[in-house]
């Protein structure tokens, strides 16, 4: 069961980057719940944050799996992550743009983190039946 972060808690940025690599092959259920956690800011500025996959650990997407939407405050932001359909990605990583306007310094700051959780196969279905009785 997959439950760690893709970007370490306290992490500052004040350009574009990438968070570590993580192997999701061994995954049960390939549906997950990204939680981005902004824990700093400074004003005027904006967090574009994106999930890229990969088949081998090198060589990424060119689009992104996931992306959420863009950022401009503290706060915790949850974004689900359906693989399930996509077996030929085995491993993810954050990737991050940040930008700056106005007045002060030109350059932008976001101390925040990357959470992601399995969501395990049981919930899944028994979301999945709940579903199919709603409609």
């Amino acid at each position: 069961m997959i439950d760690t972060s893709l970007v370490p808690e306290k992490t500052v940025a004040n350009a574009k980057g990438d968070g570590p690599t993580l192997e999701i092959s061994g995954s049960a259920s390939r549906v997950f719940l990204l939680t981005l956690n902004i824990t700093n800011i400074i004003e005027q500025e904006a967090l574009d944050l994106s999930i890229y996959g990969s088949g081998d650990g090198a060589a990424w997407g060119a689009k992104p799996l996931a992306s959420f939407p863009q950022k401009f405050y503290r706060g915790q932001h949850p974004v689900l992550l359906d693989l399930s359909g996509q077996a030929e990605v085995k491993f993810v990583r954050a990737h991050w743009e940040v930008n700056r306007w106005g007045r002060g310094t030109e350059v932008p700051m976001f101390e925040f983190q990357l959470t992601i959780k399995e969501v395990p196969p049981e919930i899944l279905k028994e979301a999945t039946s709940d579903a199919k009785a709603l409609a």
